[in-house]
């Protein structure tokens, strides 16, 4: 063998670790899901192995799925909007912070240390009828009675922005983090305003990192499926419940299958868009890459 031959092998010796890792555990796993997808469960509860069409038709024929899917995308929509609102002052302050942006960093990361149910089931102990503010209310005489706060959109978007908010933060602070102030100082000599500088210079600098945090919340938020089941009343199951639903629940394998694929192809269609636009580097520096 030759030295030349060696070194084209070397990088894929380097890799073969990491390459195994991914089939093992991604490209095996979805392609059992796409074979079960295929096949059929039958009346007496077992499943039918075989190429049938059954279950896609009626994941994208039946209206149920087609609402329960255009709803998980609201929800998801409104999440990243609140995200970015939120996310991206307290982004903007650790960023241009002087002294405290390792504390203020340290604090950002502190819920990532405690469990997600454990974040979602506080909430319940906040808003419940017998939870910390219906109490506050109570003895401020605000009010008589509880008041029913949970079990709705509004609980669910509040924990999905409790939940995702950091990653929102991270993603547009990196962003921000690589801006030359004296740009900034620049557009000021120049006579901007400092509302001017940011809209002009610091704003669409920063576009890269808002958009690799809306990535990730849309994401995260329309493949969640604990904190409708915590949060959310009846009628507020997303996506992701009805694929729990049928794996979990039914044991309908061929039909979640169906219905994850579903969810995995419009979210892979959103990451692609992105990826032609903007490119994953963004993304893979706020996840610290």
């Amino acid at each position: 063998m030759t030295i030349e031959t060696r070194e084209a092998r070397q990088p894929w010796k380097l890799l073969a670790p990491s390459l195994t890792a991914v089939t093992l555990l991604l490209i095996i796993p979805l392609l059992f899901i796409v074979v079960y997808s295929f096949w059929l469960r039958t009346s007496t509860g077992a499943d039918q192995v075989g190429f049938y069409l059954d279950n896609w038709q009626e994941a994208l024929t039946d209206p149920f799925y087609r609402d329960i899917l255009l709803y998980t995308l609201k929800i998801a929509a409104i999440t990243t909007v609140v995200c970015a609102i939120l996310g991206y002052p307290a982004a903007y302050f650790i960023a241009r912070s002087k002294g405290h942006k390792a504390l203020l960093l340290l604090l950002l990361m502190l819920p990532f240390w405690i469990s997600y149910i454990i974040r979602t089931m506080s909430w319940i102990n906040i808003l419940g009828v017998s939870g910390a503010l219906n109490t506050l209310l109570i003895t401020l005489g605000l009010t008589d009675e509880p008041i029913q706060m949970l079990y709705n959109q509004v609980t669910i978007v509040l924990g999905l922005v409790h939940f995702l908010l950091p990653f929102m933060i991270l993603n547009i602070y990196v962003s921000l983090e690589g801006i030359d102030t004296t740009l900034e100082d620049a557009a000021r000599s120049l006579g901007a305003t400092g509302w001017q500088s940011f809209l002009e210079v610091t704003l669409p600098l920063s576009i890269a990192g808002l958009a690799a945090g809306g990535l990730l919340c849309f994401v995260l938020a329309a493949g969640t499926y604990i904190t409708p089941i915590i949060l959310g009343g009846p009628s507020d199951a997303m996506f992701a419940n009805l694929v729990f639903e049928a794996i979990i629940t039914q044991l309908d394998w061929p039909l979640g299958s169906a219905l994850s694929l579903m969810l995995l192809a419009v979210l892979g269609a959103l990451v692609i868009i992105y990826n032609h636009y903007l490119g994953m580097g963004q993304l893979m520096k706020g996840l610290g890459k």
